[in-house]
């Protein structure tokens, strides 16, 4: 077991805190049977990898299942997310996932329900090993870089062979056979491959989520090919084809999550907002880490010095480290806590905030293409909630706009929402919601919103090029995301739960939920 991270100080949970862990995912394997040519974690600074053993102990295991089942019983947990998680969790087999699965739910106080998902690079799933999991209530969640070969050509086994032929049958063997196991897809974002043609692809692979996450990289290690905004436009162009679509042919978390947060809806991703993270890890030696997204900062990143045998979830809590995740908008730049898009935005991923010297008290690397994402977002928004305002109220003067779905169409309320992570079978608010008509591709600016005006009118971002962080970007109009009211809805905005577009409906979770398998940890997490 490794030493303890070197200490954040000056932060200290907020004011309700520290949180209670509702994430907890253990390290079945810890390696993995392809080589991922921008892997982090096998990559990256950190190698602490090597020195830990390959797999988890029997041992490890079952002390892991007794302190989150005293976790949950501390802190009254109503739910929890067990994500089983590598290297690649299936060189452990199939059958010690689903044990510790069985244990952990055995052990947990009655009426305190476990969300239990495996996060694969699908290459070694069969029908045997998915028939363990279906049985077992674990569910699957597949990491790939597209539906093509070409879309996966950076993930190749230890021989630099591809890992696609195997992945795709593993994919597809989960849609046709399993789909109630099926958790969907996870994605890390490629600006060099198109976005609407990657997007499609995955659809092929019909998965019920789909979770895109930017590449682990910092301030002094940039992200590849951070010139602009290229990874704001990427998201942009397939949020639009998403949005446009006239149906929900999927859920996308990040941006049914930015709906939700523009519309002063509560939210759960690591990417955007304020909420407090929640999440821990066990690795294979029972030592208790914060997530493995730290490791692209600088070795050491994510140690605490605790393990299951010696110390509970309840001394993660305290630990410095989680307290800094737990802190809102005190562990945030000072340029951050000025801007109009902080409830929004959050800071972005912890990770990807990091510069050598400085800590992880910056703005994100990817600052300007955050920036330029949410105001597209919002705009879309805005002018599809004006124009089923309009539309309710009798106002004909106001042109419906193409891709804002059905006047007066609505999406989920805030209880409405299923809890339980990526592919819940909770399918509320996916029928038709659009007219047909073909998108036209430009942003909508016939009518001023009446509802829900979130942010500010996209301005000219940031370009994202200096190696310092980035000021803010000057919005064109202060207009900052409306509080919610206590009914849920932006006060004097929209209804509450309205997301009158594309048959997006957002999924805030409610108090004390657990976030099922959100987890995004790059390129294997859920």
């Amino acid at each position: 077991m490794t030493g303890p991270a070197p200490a954040v100080s000056g932060l200290r949970p907020g004011p309700e805190g520290p949180f209670p862990f509702r994430q907890f995912i253990v390290k079945m394997h810890g390696r993995c049977n392809l080589a991922c040519t921008y892997c982090y974690l096998y990559e990256g600074p950190d190698s602490s990898w090597r020195d830990r053993p390959a797999a988890a102990s029997p041992a490890v295991l079952d002390r892991t299942a007794t302190r989150i089942a005293e976790h949950a019983a501390r802190h009254a947990l109503r739910d929890l997310a067990l994500v089983l998680h590598g290297g690649e969790p299936l060189l452990a087999g199939a059958a010690p996932l689903a044990a510790l699965a069985g244990r952990v739910r055995e052990l947990v106080p009655p009426g305190c329900q476990v969300h239990a998902t495996v996060q694969t690079n699908a290459t070694l799933l069969t029908e045997e090993r998915l028939a363990v999991l279906a049985d077992a209530g674990v569910r699957v969640g597949i990491s790939l870089d597209g539906g093509t070969a070409v879309h996966n050509r950076r993930r190749v086994d230890h021989a630099g062979r591809p890992s696609w032929p195997a992945a795709a049958r593993g994919a597809r063997l989960a849609a046709e056979r399993y789909p109630e196991a099926y958790a969907g897809l996870l994605t890390v974002v490629d600006p060099t491959l198109d976005p609407v043609e990657t997007y499609e692809s995955l659809l092929g692979l019909r998965p019920p989520a789909l979770d895109l996450l930017l590449p682990h990289g910092n301030w002094s290690a940039p992200p590849p090919g951070r010139t602009g905004v290229r990874y704001g436009d990427w998201l942009c162009a397939v949020f639009d084809r998403w949005w446009s679509a006239g149906r929900r042919e999927v859920r996308v978390r990040l941006f049914e999550e930015c709906v939700a947060l523009l519309l002063g809806l509560p939210a759960a991703t690591e990417a955007l907002g304020l909420a407090p993270f929640d999440a821990v890890v066990v690795e294979t030696d029972g030592s208790i880490e914060q997530v493995d997204s730290l490791k692209s900062a600088y070795p050491g990143a994510a140690r605490t010095g605790l393990d299951v045998f010696r110390h509970t979830f309840d001394d993660a809590l305290r630990h410095p480290g989680v307290a800094a995740r737990q802190a809102g908008p005190a562990s945030l730049a000072e340029q951050c806590r000025a801007c109009p898009l902080l409830r929004v935005c959050g800071g972005g991923h912890y990770a990807h905030r990091y510069r050598a010297g400085h800590g992880f008290r910056n703005p994100s690397v990817y600052c300007a293409d955050l920036q330029r994402f949410i105001r597209h977002v919002s705009s879309r928004l805005a002018a599809a909630t004006s124009a089923a305002s309009a539309a309710a109220t009798g106002d004909s003067s106001a042109r419906w706009l193409p891709g804002a779905g059905p006047p007066g169409a609505a999406g989920l309320s805030a209880t409405d929402q299923p809890r339980t992570g990526h592919g819940g079978s909770g399918q509320a608010g996916t029928g038709p919601a659009g007219t047909g008509a073909e998108p036209t591709g430009a942003e909508p600016t016939e009518a001023e919103p009446t509802g829900a005006a979130p942010v500010p009118a996209e301005a000219a971002p940031a370009t994202g090029e200096s190696p310092e962080p980035p000021e803010p970007a000057e919005p064109t109009a202060p207009t900052p995301v409306p509080p919610a009211s206590a009914g849920g809805a932006p006060a004097g905005g929209a209804p509450a739960g309205h997301v009158p577009a594309g048959g997006a409906s957002a999924r805030p979770v409610a108090s004390g939920s657990a976030r099922a398998g959100t987890v995004s940890t790059g390129g294997g997490a859920w």
